[in-house]
């Protein structure tokens, strides 16, 4: 809901994701603003032809995925590194989209990414932002 909120006044119309932790929020989000959600595969599918794609490092799994695609707003799980918000503007690139900006649940402050989007002139909106995981605590960043 927060996050539908503090997009609210913008104009994107779609939510987009990449599968799969993605996937509930960003339909929340879209359920919430009344617009249409679709997400972007990690894996060709055999009947998808012409398919725009980007090569996404996920920092969760390990490897490397393909992922496959107006004014889109990118709902994401986490923000550690950036790359799959890197994959997911240039996808929007590659369509000759726009990008209304980037929501994530939770931003992991000591990891780059949310420092590169933001220097790139991105709106960047995270719900709770992590300042460090030393020492097995949590300490949220202010």
């Amino acid at each position: 809901r927060e996050l539908a909120l503090r997009f609210g006044g913008e104009p994107p119309d779609r939510v987009l994701t990449v599968e799969a932790s993605g996937i509930a929020p960003a339909v929340l989000v879209g359920y919430l603003l009344g617009l249409p959600v679709v997400f972007a595969k990690k894996k060709s599918p055999s009947t998808m032809e012409n398919a725009l794609s980007a090569r996404v490092r996920s920092f969760t799994k390990g490897g490397d995925y393909d992922v496959c695609l107006s004014r889109v707003l990118f709902i994401n799980d986490f923000l550690a590194n950036g790359n799959a918000a890197l994959g997911m503007l240039e996808l929007v690139g590659q369509a000759g989209a726009s990008l209304a900006g980037m929501g994530f649940l939770i931003e992991k402050a000591f990891q780059p990414g949310g420092a590169m989007l933001r220097e790139r002139g991105i709106r960047v909106e995270s719900l709770a932002r992590i300042e460090s995981l030393d020492g097995g605590r949590i300490v949220f960043a202010r």
